[in-house]
């Protein structure tokens, strides 16, 4: 009978398992228990995606991101707080550990409330810059829902799928509005490739603090299009954080609100932004795996490749100079709880380099042929007049993609004595083989014509007298 229940647990637990590719676990840190109510959409479609959540206050004395020196949880969702410290538990340095170790974390802001001392540290480490005043909003006079902020102006209203950039239509586009109400604006550093803005402002909105009497903003923090309303960083591990500049985006009352923008009725999609952005920070989309990795000699097996999904798995350890290789490579890319075939954007390719300390090749790989759920990479090349240690290397990173770094270690060796073509079968060498042949026909000739000339004889005679 308990064998029975067993059976019937693990059953159910693989069925309610997460669509994210590293883990179900999700950890809510929410302050005030009686504002649950206000997320308790957002939660309930997360649960409803297998994830196994987890709701605790920042100062809970039971609270850790690690357990036994490993991450507890595999996602965290921090809303805001009204308190500007978090407690020992989320410091800025045990975030940074737990992106270290590919957690993923999700920052909600609100200019409500005072940004905590933690979250700040957070984000300066990672050269996203706020607003340091509390109370610091984002104000557009043009796109803005009349219906709620008639007089302030500080509920923005953005197109959808306008408002994104064309390499994020796919993780976060749609259809309708997103509603941004009192958003906490984020300004990006210049040094750092790895933070990317998912949501910039429009070119009229301003960052703006109500408590300031003056009528003319004279300072702003940022204007326009320098300012985002959601900001994302991919980590070298592919660890991701976001950051959403309202946190009152992700509440109930904004997932099917009827807004006016100039005088038209339209409806906010922020219940579909919010799953597609929660989604992507957790790795259920954009994330690539890679399949089978080959190399052989070229000998004519890759042009059966083309008619066949078949491969050889044949991975040397050592090749020749100018040996005809084929390379080829299986890349998937995870989208919610399967994998599709992954497909580059047109301007975009992947690369491989053959390379020693530096490449001596790197060439574009192109699409083979394509499986239920990966696309099959090849090239084929000749490998260089040098002998050594050389590396099949592909480094693909690309925003918004989880980073691929994949390596194999071969030799390649100078031709074997018997391996080098004979003098006759290289078409240059024919004058200088054509001058010996004449100079040992013209030694024999000499040789025979010595050998076979008679000495002259001189007569010889006595005097006499």
């Amino acid at each position: 009978m308990r064998g029975l229940f067993s059976f019937l647990l693990f059953a159910l637990l693989g069925a309610v398992q997460a669509a994210s590719y590293t883990g179900s676990r999700l950890l809510v840190v929410l302050e005030d228990e009686s504002e649950r109510e206000k997320y308790s959409v957002l939660l309930e479609d997360l649960t409803a995606r297998g994830y196994h959540t987890t709701i605790e206050s920042p100062k809970s004395e039971s609270l850790s991101l690690f357990k036994h020196g490993e991450r507890g949880y595999d996602h965290v969702i921090l809303l805001p707080a009204k308190s500007k410290g978090l407690g020992p538990a989320l410091t800025a340095n045990n975030f940074l550990d737990f992106l270290k170790k590919e957690g993923n974390v999700i920052v909600a802001l609100s200019s409500e409330y005072a940004t905590p001392t933690a979250v700040q540290s957070l984000l300066l480490e990672l050269d996203i810059h706020i607003p340091s005043d509390k109370g610091a909003l984002v104000v557009d006079h043009f796109n803005y829902d009349s219906a709620s902020a008639s007089e302030k102006h500080d509920v923005l209203l953005l197109p959808y799928p306008a408002a994104l950039k064309p390499d994020l239509k796919n993780y976060f586009g749609g259809d309708g509005f997103i509603a941004f109400p009192r958003a906490v604006g984020q300004t990006l550093g210049n040094e750092s490739p790895l933070t990317a803005p998912i949501l910039r402002a429009p070119s009229t909105a301003y960052s703006y603090n109500p408590k300031d009497e003056a009528d003319v903003v004279e300072d702003p923090f940022a204007v326009g299009t320098q300012l985002n309303l959601v900001s994302a960083l991919q980590a070298r591990n592919s660890a991701r954080l976001t950051v959403v500049g309202s946190a009152e985006s992700l509440q109930n009352k904004w997932f099917a609100e009827k807004a006016t923008l100039a005088g038209k009725a339209v409806k906010t999609e922020n219940r579909d932004f919010a799953k597609k952005l929660t989604a992507w920070t957790f790795k259920e989309t954009g994330v690539l795996k890679v399949g089978k990795f080959v190399h052989y000699l070229d000998d004519g097996v890759s042009k059966r490749i083309n008619t066949s999904a078949a491969i050889p798995e044949h991975n040397p350890t050592i090749y020749r100079i100018k040996n005809d290789v084929h390379f080829a490579v299986e890349i998937s890319e995870y989208s919610y709880d399967h994998l599709t075939p992954f497909v580059p954007a047109p301007s975009d390719a992947v690369q491989l380099e053959f390379s020693m300390l530096s490449p001596f090749h790197r060439l574009n790989l192109t699409p083979i042929s394509h499986t239920a759920n990966a696309t099959l990479f090849g090239v084929s090349f000749k490998t260089p007049d040098q002998h050594g240690i050389f590396n099949f290397y592909i480094n693909y990173r690309r925003p918004f993609l989880t980073n691929i770094e994949e390596k194999r270690q071969v030799t390649v060796r100078h031709f074997a004595h018997d391996e080098w073509p004979r003098s006759w079968q290289i078409s240059a060498a024919w004058v200088w083989i054509a001058g010996i042949g004449v100079t040992v026909a013209g030694w024999l000739a000499f040789v025979a014509v010595w050998l076979y000339s008679a000495p002259t004889m001189e007569r010889s005679g006595k005097k006499t007298q």
